[in-house]
């Protein structure tokens, strides 16, 4: 890596965010942070910031090229899989390292009621063997994989509105976090909840709600977060791609 290295972040999460002001603090480092641009209030990121697609893997390793990147971090969402399987073949393409940084997953605790599936439409399947008032917190888009059950209420909660088809029967919140077990537990009463769908996002912000369905007895279906590309590993905290970047 050069003495004064060019790291690119795939960002729009708080990971990446911490990253970014880690990596900006040292006058040695240039750090790029890049966002899809389908959060409509991102807000500031220390460094320098550029907002929309690449184009794909192609587009991505061009643009490594020309703006002379050192390093790659996808510290996107566990679940924005094409851009990681972009940043990998980008990766590939132009010999740059790659790193993922990606916060652990939940693990379930005692009195937990887990179902855990393969995917939204494994979810959407499950839905209707375990309750009939469902709060949907999968995010804003693939929410056509439960269009058809007509015979659930579901309360959607995503920052931004939810992309359509939706549900026929369904209430939209729009609630950025993070949460706590307090308000969570009392979302849950208020909507007569009994049953909570949930992707492995991981982290604190979100986790409130798993907390708060143990409390109450309620099943929750996780969607397993899909497996890195191959060449892809990744690191749970900033500590560990740094060392990894040979930053530390």
């Amino acid at each position: 890596m050069s003495p004064s290295p060019h790291v690119l972040i795939l960002g729009g999460t708080t990971e990446a965010r911490e990253l970014a002001a880690a990596l900006s603090a040292r006058p040695d480092v240039r750090v790029t942070t890049s966002l899809a641009g389908r959060v409509t209030r991102p807000g500031a990121l220390p460094g320098e910031v550029r907002v929309g697609g690449f184009g794909g893997p192609q587009g991505l390793a061009q643009w490594m090229l020309a703006h002379d990147v050192d390093a790659l971090v996808d510290a996107t969402h566990p679940f924005a899989e094409t851009i990681t399987a972009n940043a990998a073949r980008a990766a590939a393409l132009t010999g740059v390292p790659a790193v993922v940084l990606r916060r652990p997953g939940w693990r379930p605790a005692l009195g937990d009621d887990w179902h855990p599936v393969a995917s939204l439409d494994a979810a959407a399947a499950l839905l209707p063997r375990l309750g009939r008032r469902v709060l949907l917190t999968t995010g804003r888009l693939g929410l056509a994989a439960f269009a058809h059950l007509a015979g659930l209420h579901f309360v959607v909660r995503s920052v931004d509105p939810p992309e359509p088809p939706l549900p026929p029967d369904t209430r939209v919140l729009l609630a950025r976090g993070p949460f706590d077990v307090a308000g969570e537990s009392a979302l849950l009463r208020e909507h007569r909840i009994d049953v909570l769908v949930t992707k492995d996002s991981g982290g604190a912000a979100t986790a409130a709600k798993l907390t708060a369905a143990r409390a109450q007895g309620l099943p929750v279906v996780v969607v397993r977060r899909p497996p890195l590309p191959a060449g892809l590993t990744a690191e749970p905290d900033t500590t560990g791609v740094l060392r990894r970047l040979g930053l530390d």
